[in-house]
């Protein structure tokens, strides 16, 4: 039987996420990494995906792949709904991507 995710390793994550400044990004990895778990994007996406119920609110479109592509996408409420939260914050998309992503980088362990 597969052991469930790591109910304190999803807070971990929350607490981060909810860290980042309105109108930034950062990606699974660079949390993973943050966590002092590299290894460990995959499971921070498996946080994400958890993260609509989770009180208090968890901004989860501010958290992008390594490329600045909007992956968590389909896991919004409309396909659509993660970019408009971005630009509703000011962070411009084209084709799925944050454009300018280099420099709306949030880095989570500075």
């Amino acid at each position: 039987m597969a052991q469930p995710p790591n109910k304190d390793f999803f807070q971990r994550v929350y607490e981060v996420v909810r860290r980042i400044p309105k109108g930034r990004v950062t990606t699974y990895g660079a949390i993973a990494a943050c966590l002092g778990s590299p290894k460990s994007a995959r499971l921070v996406g498996y946080a994400m995906n958890a993260s609509h119920r989770v009180m208090p609110p968890v901004p989860a479109h501010r958290v992008v792949n390594r490329q600045g592509l909007l992956t968590g996408r389909h896991h919004f409420p409309t396909p659509t709904a993660m970019q408009e939260m971005l630009e509703a914050e000011g962070v411009k998309v084209l084709n799925n991507q944050v454009k300018d992503f280099e420099k709306l980088f949030w880095d989570p362990c500075k």
